[in-house]
Parts: structure tokens; C-alpha cells; sequence
């Protein structure tokens, strides 16, 4: 079946969308990329996403034009995608996270994604399924993260402890024991690590005036020089020190984070370069230490994906701090790491509409396995 995957992260860098031939199940699963882009938002949507993201009261009349704005930008995307192709015949849209409250005290969490389905099916003439993560929520999970099972079916190795790590606007991990063990897939485990790119983005758009929004490769980071020390007491903090199942997002990591972190830096007197490696250290660090504590083993490989797997400053601290471990990217196992996400919503909505169970209760804390999404008619 050819299905259509959209997803935009935390970073709000833009819709990727792939276009992929699906095939299988689930351990028996086999995903072709036939197309992948990325499309970026306009500015101004973009601002208006991020100045939501980060806690901008809104009326619901604009809440709805922005909703109705993003499932426009998604439907485009669809449609891009497919430019040169046979037509799709589904579509999974994630959406565009604007607030993502875990469970907490006995509560039940809430996750809002924005870009409603029902209006891309419309727009696209193709069935959708939407509102992913809403089931696991009910059931008393995370809703987050929804990859791992995924990861499991297309990457777990016959001898190898494989991590998956996904580094975008937030990190996470999945692990994935070797497939020769004995219930191996029961063994899959898998958290939100910590801050991925959201506070270096912050941080680069505060040292530059907005005028950059990211560090290339991650060069000036690697100028720096990181104060390990005041890392280790950041990571004192209560979302690291929690253990899994756990999620979060930029309502937890945002620009009054970044605030509490710049007014320590400015008390030691960092320079520029050194703040921006202390905060690559601390998305490297809590990755570390969560690895450290909460895998059973540490992993043969480490396949990253997402935006900073193309920052080699990050790669090679991952690499100095894990040396009897191979760091590498999906796209060296036959996944881009550039459309993993989307490929993973293509995939979650394959398995909806197939009556296949999108969850891992071990990962996200729901009390059973359930199917994920809302399927909309075209």
C-alpha cells in the first residue's frame, strides 16, 4: 500500500512528508521511501506555532483559524509529495504538537496536535488518520513516544543491542534487544531523554538576534568549552531524575528554561561559545544518563536520526562518551534519517486501518495495547 506519513516536531522547522510503499505487519514489516521533502511553514505561521508552543493565550476563534491553517499546510504537503508518483491511497498526519502534558498524581495526560484530518482528507481526497497519540492517553499513558514499536519492526538486529535515538526539538530513545533472545520484543523499552535542539535553537536565536536559528553541524558549540559541572546539577533536575515511562515537551523546555540556564551561565562568565557547549553538553549528558541507568546493557549501536544527527559536534561527543559503542545514523541501516518520523506515522496509520496495535505499554505506561488514530473518510 502506498501511504503518505506528515510530521512536524517540536522543532517547527517545517512538514516532513514521505511517501512510502508499506508491505507486511509487523515483524515481517518492509517500508520503501519512494519520495520524501520537507516544507517549510511560512514565517508568519510559523511564529504564530511557536509563539503558541510557547504558552501565548489565544482566543478559540484563532485557535481554530490556526488549526484550520496548519491542516492547509499538511493537505499542500500531501499533495507535493505525491507530485510524479501513483496517488496514495492513505495518509497519516501527526500534526503539529502545540502542548503535551504527561500524566501526573493519578491524572490523566493531554496532548494536543493541531491540523485537523478530517479537513486533509477533504483537501486530498484521500483517507486519513490523525490523532495518534489521544488512545494511549485514555488508557493512562504518555501518549509519547509512539516510535518505538516501530523502530523494533524495521531495525531490531538477530545479535546486536541496538538504541534508537531520535535528536529533534526534544530527544528519545528507543531500545531494542537483540531479535535471538527469547520474547525480545517484550524487552523493547523507550523514553523522552531530555532537550534535543529546542534550547541550542533558543540559545542561537538569542545570541544572533533571530537572525540564525540553528548552529550548522554544530560549529560553534565545538568552539566551546562545556562546564561539566553545571551540567551535572541541571541534571539534577526532577523530569531527569524521573524514571520511565516518561515524556516531555517544550512546555517543559522553553524560553523561560533557557532563561534559568543563561542567568547560571552569565554567573560563571561563559563566553558565548562555551554556553552553547554547555547546552549541546546537557542534551548529551541527559541522554548519557538516562542510557546509564535505565538500559539493561549498553547498546552494540547507536542509530541517530532526526536534525542533530546531521551536528557532528553531537556525534562525537555521543561517540567520546559511549567508546565501545558504534554511533551511527539510520541511513547506514537502510532508513533516512531525515523522514524516520514520517515514515513512522505512514506506518502507524497502515497499522490503524489494518487493525494492528500502535502502542508498546512498557514504553508509554498505557494500561494495554490499543489501536492509535482517528480515521477520517475522504
Amino acid at each position: 500500500m502506498r501511504v503518505i506519513g506528515l510530521m512536524s516536531g517540536t522543532s517547527v522547522d517545517g512538514i516532513d512528508a514521505a511517501l512510502v510503499e508499506i508491505r507486511g505487519e509487523e515483524t515481517d514489516l518492509q517500508v520503501i521511501l519512494l519520495s520524501g521533502e520537507t516544507f517549510a511553514y511560512p514565517q508568519k505561521l510559523r511564529s504564530r506555532i511557536l509563539a503558541v508552543c510557547a504558552g501565548k493565550e489565544i482566543a478559540m476563534e484563532e485557535l481554530a483559524t490556526l488549526d484550520n491553517a496548519i491542516a492547509l499546510q499538511f493537505a499542500q504537503a500531501a499533495q507535493k509529495i505525491q507530485e510524479n508518483h501513483p496517488e496514495a491511497e492513505l495518509i497519516g498526519s501527526h500534526g503539529q504538537t502545540v502542548y503535551h502534558q504527561p500524566p501526573s498524581h493519578g491524572q490523566l495526560g493531554y496532548s494536543l496536535q493541531l491540523g485537523r484530518g478530517d479537513l486533509i482528507a477533504r483537501l486530498t481526497n484521500i483517507k486519513t488518520v490523525s490523532d495518534f497519540r489521544v488512545a494511549d492517553i485514555a488508557l493512562g499513558g504518555e501518549g509519547a513516544p509512539l516510535v518505538p514499536k516501530i523502530d523494533a519492526c524495521l531495525l531490531a538486529h538477530p545479535t546486536k543491542t541496538r538504541a534508537i535515538q531520535n535528536i529533534g526539538g526534544i530527544g528519545n530513545v528507543a531500545y531494542i534487544p537483540p531479535t535471538q533472545i527469547s520474547n525480545w520484543s517484550h524487552k523493547v523499552c523507550g523514553w523522552d531523554t531530555g532537550p534535543g535542539n529546542a534550547l541550542l535553537d533558543l540559545a542561537i536565536a538569542r545570541l544572533t538576534n533571530g537572525t540564525q536559528t540553528y548552529d550548522h553541524q554544530g560549529q560553534w558549540a565545538a568552539q566551546g568549552t562545556p562546564d561539566r559541572k553545571m551540567v551535572n546539577q541541571w541534571l539534577q533536575q526532577d523530569f531527569f531524575q524521573a524514571l520511565p515511562p516518561k515524556s516531555t515537551g517544550r512546555e517543559l523546555f522553553s524560553a523561560d528554561y533557557l532563561a534559568r540556564c543563561w542567568q547560571d551561565m552569565e554567573q560563571a562568565n561563559l563566553k558565548d561559545s562555551d554556553r552553547l557547549a554547555t547546552l549541546a553538553e546537557l542534551t548529551i549528558a541527559s541522554i548519557i544518563d538516562s542510557y546509564r541507568r535505565f538500559f539493561p546493557q549498553m547498546p552494540d549501536e547507536v542509530l541517530l536520526c532526526g536534525g542533530g544527527s546531521k551536528k557532528l559536534y553531537l556525534r562525537q561527543r555521543l561517540q567520546a562518551e559511549l567508546t565501545s559503542t558504534s554511533i551511527m545514523t539510520t541511513d547506514e541501516v537502510g532508513i533516512d534519517s531525515n523522514f524516520k518520523e514520517a515514515i513512522a506515522f505512514a506506518v502507524l496509520a497502515y497499522w490503524r486501518i489494518n487493525s494492528i496495535t500502535g502502542n508498546l505499554p512498557q514504553v508509554t505506561g498505557a494500561s494495554k495495547p490499543t489501536l492509535l488514530g482517528n480515521i477520517s473518510d475522504k
